[in-house]
């Protein structure tokens, strides 16, 4: 039997809370540029479950829902650096959904600590094979359990980036008033850089997408990947981008210390590598709006030595 939601459940869900997240400026970032240059990021922790990967997750949960592949007695099954996971287990949670995780073992323990708090079932992959790992154990166990799992698949799913297509990139073209110059995004799945891309094209081709990654496949940027040595995501195109820039970890965990220092932004590490990918691209220029975006905040990552060096 498919799962249904009666009116009054539609409209009190969480899945309606997702998105319309702030577009706030980084005046003391972007402090040194020319005048005629403004940096910008979106806020994504504003989401229910305090990160971006609420977009793709409600996405997936609603297509799922409507076609059937999500019914009575069906868990979801996806895998997860983090983030993803705490999105499916809160928004699973609000509409009955049973979940389980495969996840790598090197995940921060605020973020086991949430999972289990949503009441999700998690399956642990090789700490040593980071999110690939977690990607080839769901492999496993969507073969071994057949259709008593929906295996969401985020990595190939296209609900993920028409999530970013239909809300996101809107967003972003509404609060710059149509006056986005250089779009910034990571590759983990790709989704956000995909959706957000194809929509501020489709409004104008002069648009510059711009993406970033870990500069190598050893890593502390949760949520990334190094994609020339990763398992490549079949919604990710590699020609789609302008440009793509390589963040080291060092950087990134550097402009984290200083967002929260000098714009009181308590944010994770990927978002430290966004606004140092979004600002070597806004000091070459002389004119434009740069937007980016900080997948989530700092407190599942307040146990990391990071904050210790701090």
């Amino acid at each position: 039997m498919t799962l249904t939601l009666t009116p009054q459940q539609r409209s009190s869900s969480l899945l309606d809370a997702v998105g319309r997240t702030p577009l706030l400026a980084l005046p003391r970032l972007a402090a040194g540029l020319p005048p005629g240059v403004s940096l910008h990021a979106k806020a994504e922790w504003f989401n229910p479950s305090g990160s971006v990967k609420d977009r793709p997750a409600a996405s997936i949960l609603r297509t799922a829902l409507e076609n059937g592949s999500l019914r009575d007695g069906v868990t979801l099954l996806d895998s997860t650096s983090g983030n993803m996971g705490i999105a499916y287990a809160t928004l699973g949670a609000s509409l009955g959904i049973p979940v389980r995780l495969a996840i790598p073992a090197s995940a921060s323990p605020e973020r086991f600590a949430m999972l289990r708090a949503l009441g999700a079932q998690i399956e642990l992959s090789d700490a040593l094979e980071g999110s690939d790992g977690a990607i080839l154990l769901a492999h496993e166990i969507a073969r071994r359990e057949g259709d008593a799992v929906f295996y969401a698949d985020q990595y190939n799913n296209p609900a993920n980036w028409r999530a970013h297509y239909q809300t996101t990139g809107p967003e972003i073209w509404q609060q710059t008033r149509s006056q986005v110059t250089h779009f910034v995004a990571g590759l983990g799945t790709s989704g956000t850089l995909m959706g957000v891309g194809r929509y501020l094209r489709e409004r104008d081709q002069s648009v510059r997408i711009i993406a970033f990654q870990p500069d190598g496949p050893f890593h502390g940027l949760e949520g990334l990947k190094h994609m020339p040595s990763a398992i490549r995501p079949s919604i990710y195109d590699p020609n789609f981008a302008d440009e793509t820039l390589e963040i080291s970890t060092e950087e990134a965990q550097a402009m984290t210390q200083r967002l929260a220092r000098e714009e009181g932004l308590f944010v994770g590490v990927s978002s430290g590598a966004a606004a140092v990918a979004a600002l070597r691209v806004a000091s070459r220029l002389q004119v434009g709006r740069v937007v980016t975006l900080f997948p989530d905040g700092g407190l599942k990552y307040v146990s990391q030595s990071l904050w210790e060096k701090a």
